[in-house]
């Protein structure tokens, strides 16, 4: 089995509620997702990212960190799937690296991978400076319309569950 099948197996195990056979693939797969997030092959290091997610290693966040700042837009963006769902319904997941996310939704140089961490930034706890800077990237016509539109749909979000906090 490789290491994709497998977190596509853990990602089954999770949907069904199989958490004592989910902890046990963890424990067998765990040094694999570290070694192929140490490859050279950035292939490999963006299925490792991926499998972070599958897994639900949410103790893994640091390894994501790196994923964040990784060469490699697939690499980047493999890690901000992950960083997505891990966050569903748990903000502090994206509350701990917000500051990354904000550098690379508005400098990265793949639009795709700004995208995506946009989309994560609504997982998040509703603070001002996310709102501030999605409403500036949605104003702003010399970037793609798509990322203008993920902004401002994901601010709008922000903004809706604040209230009358922001």
């Amino acid at each position: 089995m490789t290491l994709l099948e497998a977190a596509t197996k853990a990602d089954e195990l999770a949907q069904s509620g199989a958490e004592r056979e989910l902890a046990t693939l963890r424990q067998e797969w765990d040094g694999e997702v570290e070694a192929a997030a140490r490859s050279a092959d950035y292939r490999e290091r963006a299925v490792a990212y991926r499998a972070v997610g599958l897994f639900r290693f949410r103790q893994k966040i640091e390894l994501l960190r790196r994923g964040l700042e990784d060469e490699s837009p697939a690499a980047r963006g493999s890690a901000l799937v992950s960083i997505q769902l891990l966050s569903r319904g748990n903000p502090g997941v994206v509350n701990q690296i917000r500051p990354l996310l904000h550098t690379i939704a508005s400098t990265d140089s793949n639009g795709a991978v700004q995208r995506l961490a946009i989309v994560c930034l609504r997982n998040g706890s509703p603070q001002r400076e996310t709102v501030v800077l999605l409403n500036g990237l949605a104003e702003n016509d010399e970037l793609d319309a798509e990322l203008r539109k993920a902004a401002r749909a994901v601010a709008v979000d922000l903004r809706k569950r604040a209230g009358a906090r922001l």
